[in-house]
């Protein structure tokens, strides 16, 4: 054997290591992960997060309970509702709040049309990424519809702001029924055209089956949550095991999966948006109208008016409130808000026509005034998109956090990803990592 062909066979045993990540289009710029390759087999991996660091748990710390809440519209910013139903209902849990019957239910309505949204997302990215454009389209087009409908309601596509402590922003929208069937209908159309492109095509079948199989001890002990730890056939959803708002009155299942594999991931959160329709139907049926009707033009008093008749001494014109004051009314305060008045923003025709209110508004906002909860700590979690969003809030008597903890169902997911793509090909590594729904929002907290 020469010397030159006992170099080249060697060659070939050596081990090659690259990177992928953090500029690879598929790790979405937050993610890097070095792999040590043998030809195109995965020996070993190491995932290195951090690149998205939005400090927000530090950043909690030096902001009011009150204005921390838009931060966390850019966790998740898939369903930034669910991350404010987290956030609001453990200062609820802290300060002993009860929240209108009505304003819960439309907490449901939409914090499941979130849960549509994220899936559709990841979905559309995980198939967009194995080549199967089409069916992206047909996600985002569903997609579309259902941010129509939280549009028209908060105001926002993505970082809403809209559930608040003591209950939601604004009431919904006259035209709130017809929009959310329409919505629904289109995304029902989309999800039997994606299950019959996609559950028995023979390419996505042979790219997600029996890949980055995960059991059901390895989710556990990983901490998995949500989608990913129902595929691995472990029943367990935060809101079955402990129930908040009104999910108890509400019918639905719990998809599982078989196996535990990037195609049980994409199934099981096929069958949970399935299961969101039904969830969102049930609520809009149930969801009691409100005691007192503010949609006659009669309603209400233009701030700017209401001003000059008091420097006027005339009398005050009736006329619909303006644009930036519609939702907060005060007559629709009963049916969306708490009573109480430490924890709600002071209604604007108060702020704006009354001294009384305009010295509440004032010290709802002051520092070192606002709320101010009891010395103590808490913890509560709720069903995100990805599994259990959870915050531990410590409170030392003031009107900011001491400290507060996101407990993110994305970090422990990502943590088993050097262990799922282990003994696959590279080619697998990019549906593996859909499959996680890996949002940088949340994970680098």
């Amino acid at each position: 054997m020469t010397t030159k062909t006992r170099i080249q066979k060697e060659a070939r045993k050596e081990n090659l290591m690259i990177n992928m990540g953090p500029s690879h289009p598929a790790m979405h710029g937050t993610i890097r992960i070095m792999l040590e390759l043998d030809g195109e087999n995965v020996l070993n991996s190491e995932v290195e997060v951090g690149y998205l660091h939005r400090g927000f748990e530090k950043t909690c710390e030096h902001k009011t309970y009150f204005n921390l809440l838009p931060y966390t519209d850019r966790l998740n910013y898939v369903s930034p509702l669910i991350n404010n139903c987290g956030y609001v209902m453990t200062m609820e849990k802290m300060l002993g709040i009860e929240v209108p019957e009505k304003a819960q239910y439309i907490r449901v309505i939409m914090c499941e049309l979130s849960r549509i949204a994220d899936h559709l997302t990841a979905l559309a990215a995980m198939t967009m990424e194995c080549g199967a454009f089409t069916v992206f389209l047909y996600y985002i087009q569903a997609r579309e519809e259902i941010w129509n409908v939280i549009e028209q309601t908060t105001g926002a596509r993505m970082t809403t702001s809209y559930i608040r402590i003591g209950g939601v922003r604004a009431d919904l929208h006259p035209d709130f029924d017809q929009q959310v069937q329409k919505a629904i209908m289109v995304t029902r159309k989309v999800l039997k055209d994606v299950s019959g492109l996609l559950d028995k095509n023979k390419i996505w079948i042979d790219r997600t089956r029996g890949v980055a199989v995960v059991p059901p001890e390895m989710a556990i002990n990983y901490g998995f949550t949500g989608p990913c730890l129902r595929a691995s056939g472990v029943k367990y959803d935060v809101r079955k095991a402990h129930p908040y708002l009104v999910y108890d009155r509400l019918e639905f299942e719990i998809p599982l999966g078989e196996k535990g594999d990037n195609y049980d991931r994409y199934m099981v959160r096929m069958k949970e948006m399935e299961q969101s329709l039904r969830i969102v139907e049930q609520a809009a049926k149930k969801m009691p109208k409100s005691r007192s009707s503010v949609s006659s033009p009669e309603k209400g008093i233009e701030p700017v008016d209401a001003i000059k008749a008091s420097r006027g001494k005339r009398e005050m014109r009736k006329i619909q409130l303006s644009p930036n004051l519609e939702g907060s009314e005060k007559e629709r305060y009963p049916n969306i808000l708490s009573r109480e008045a430490n924890a709600v923003v002071p209604p604007k025709e108060d702020t704006y026509t009354n001294i009384e209110g305009l010295i509440n508004h004032f010290k709802f906002f002051m520092k070192g005034h606002g709320i101010r909860p009891p010395k103590g700590e808490v913890y509560f979690s709720v069903e995100g998109g990805s599994g259990e969003l959870g915050y531990y809030i410590v409170s030392d008597g003031t009107d900011k956090p001491y400290r507060l903890h996101l407990r993110a169902p994305c970090f422990h997911i990502v943590a088993a990803l050097e262990e799922m793509i282990k003994g696959h090909y590279v080619a697998d590594i990019i549906p593996t990592f859909g499959s996680t729904n890996m949002i940088g929002g949340e994970m680098d907290r």
